[in-house]
């Protein structure tokens, strides 16, 4: 049990800081071609990991391969672009509201409506207000990311049941970074040349996609559902700690609390619904 709790939290850890890291390329790359670095260098590891048959994609499979590298790529850009203007511990918990609505919305459990209720007073206590600075525009940005984010794992499990291991997502992948490769090159020119910076953005494909993927699935082979769920409830409090000490991004007592609001309500609320807090 104790390896397998370290797998889980070395997944979230390594997603965070894959996010982190991130960060420092916006100056360069700009966030939407850090995002399409990312997708490219994940697709291609995934995708020589996985060996997906492209015959697969047909009917009703193509469509949702196809909704699904969107939803990857919408997730991301709008993650990114919260992340250039926003904190990551609140970007990560704004976030959240897509797996949260997701379980909320599965549940046929009475006890979800106090969770409900303490997420949402999480998510009012970071919401921008007069004379705060918190740009509304980032906080937008990543509520749009927890839209894409619910999308997503609604997607998976219809991709789970299609394609064998991560075939699916490895195709998903790739046409999430075709998608992004548009307003990637033009976010980022000729810096997409720069060796050290494509470096730096392989680093971030494995931290935040290849690394915590692997971690996550042989946990879940380990680990009870309700377990893995409420570990993964951590996400919010990690970014946070991660935001702190590895970009020196304080955090004031109100946002805090809200953070933690919404650490105890996802714990609730996906203690047995550990499918809405799928990584991608």
């Amino acid at each position: 049990m104790t390896t397998s709790i370290s797998l889980v939290l070395g997944g979230i850890v390594s997603v965070q800081v894959g996010a982190a890291v991130a960060t420092t390329l916006f100056d360069d790359l700009g966030p939407v071609g850090t995002v399409f670095v990312r997708l490219t260098f994940a697709a291609i590891v995934l995708v020589a990991l996985w060996r997906p048959a492209l015959a697969a994609l047909r009917g009703a499979a193509a469509r949702d391969v196809l909704a699904f590298g969107i939803a990857l790529a919408g997730m991301n850009a709008s993650f990114y672009l919260a992340l250039d203007r926003i904190p990551l511990g609140i970007a990560v918990t704004l976030e959240f509201v897509g797996p949260l609505g997701v379980a909320f919305a599965l549940s046929r459990r009475r006890t979800d409506v106090l969770w409900a209720l303490l997420a949402a007073l999480g998510i009012v206590l970071l919401s921008p207000t007069p004379g705060s600075d918190l740009a509304v525009l980032g906080a937008v940005l990543a509520l749009v990311a927890g839209g894409f984010w619910a999308a997503y794992i609604v997607l998976s499990a219809r991709i789970g049941r299609l394609f064998a291991g991560g075939g699916g997502l490895a195709l998903a992948m790739a046409i999430g970074a075709l998608l992004a490769l548009p307003a990637g090159v033009i976010d980022a020119g000729s810096k997409l040349a720069d060796p050290a910076l494509l470096a730096t953005g392989f680093a971030v494909a494995m931290l935040s996609s290849a690394i915590p993927y692997s971690l996550e699935l042989e946990a879940l082979r380990r680990l009870p559902a309700g377990v893995f769920g409420v570990l993964m409830s951590l996400e919010p409090a990690v970014a946070a700690t991660v935001g702190f000490v590895v970009l020196g991004q304080d955090l004031i007592a109100r946002e805090i609390v809200a953070i933690g609001l919404v650490v105890v309500a996802s714990a609730g609320a996906l203690r047995s619904s550990p499918q809405a807090i799928a990584e991608a």
